[in-house]
């Protein structure tokens, strides 16, 4: 992206949000999100954020431990409306007005989703915090941050990551010499298996043609860079694959 979009879809992961914590939230780590999204929608850029609950409730992780599959992604879609609500709370904190609108109905603290309200309170500057998921069982995040991207017409995904800085050829904890991919193309990404996001949500961007940046989060000022157009992560979208340090796949 060489310039900033008008209108951005931030993903972020419920582990991201707790800092150094082993568990829960961090406030210092809201307060960061927020500072920056301040700074992007002041800037003019429409903010529109899907999260994660890992930090409370994986349902994935507790379907193995034994919990009924559609119920523990139930226990998943209200942790992450308890993240909508902290980073709802830190974004009005400094002065940002935020809308949260959940795919499960949870009158009392949010706004059902609505497709044609939630582009209104974009396009009056507005940030929309999309809460629980698809509100369906067996869809990650991750799908539906692709669904809302492309239902609200976002001009790019950007994929906070926790302490992942990009897409690598292998996972860089266990290969020293794993390179990482400046760009990558749908199609490989999704041959390669290379777990940047589900294969679900990665063909939704791919048969909309929807770029997605995937970056860490914890980088400095790394949702501003991100948002701008800046050179960060890794760029998934139809350009050729590059890798670090290569001028061809």
């Amino acid at each position: 992206m060489a310039s900033p979009a008008r209108r951005i879809l931030l993903k972020i992961s419920g582990e991201s949000l707790q800092g150094e914590r082993r568990y829960g939230l961090d406030t210092k780590v809201l307060h960061n999100i927020a500072e920056q999204l301040k700074t992007v929608s002041e800037s003019g850029v429409q903010i529109a954020i899907v999260i994660g609950g890992g930090n409370i409730v994986r349902g994935a992780e507790a379907s193995a431990a034994g919990m009924d599959r559609a119920t523990a992604d139930q226990a998943g879609m209200l942790a992450t409306v308890i993240n909508a609500l902290a980073l709802q709370d830190a974004l009005e904190k400094v002065g940002v007005t935020v809308r949260t609108q959940s795919a499960i109905v949870v009158q009392a603290v949010a706004e059902p989703y609505i497709r044609r309200r939630a582009i209104r309170h974009l396009e009056k500057g507005r940030v929309v915090i999309f809460a629980a998921g698809t509100g369906n069982p067996y869809m990650t995040t991750d799908t539906a941050a692709a669904l809302r991207a492309i239902e609200i017409d976002a001009e790019v995904l950007l994929m906070a990551k926790n302490k992942v800085d990009g897409v690598y050829d292998a996972d860089p904890s266990k290969v020293p010499n794993a390179r990482k991919f400046e760009t990558i193309d749908y199609m490989e990404a999704i041959n390669r298996r290379l777990a940047v996001m589900d294969s679900t949500a990665l063909s939704l961007c791919m048969e909309n043609q929807l770029p997605i940046v995937v970056f860490d989060l914890e980088a400095p000022n790394s949702i501003e860079r991100a948002a701008y157009g800046e050179k960060i992560g890794t760029l998934i979208s139809q350009h050729d694959t590059v890798l670090t340090g290569d001028n061809r796949p």
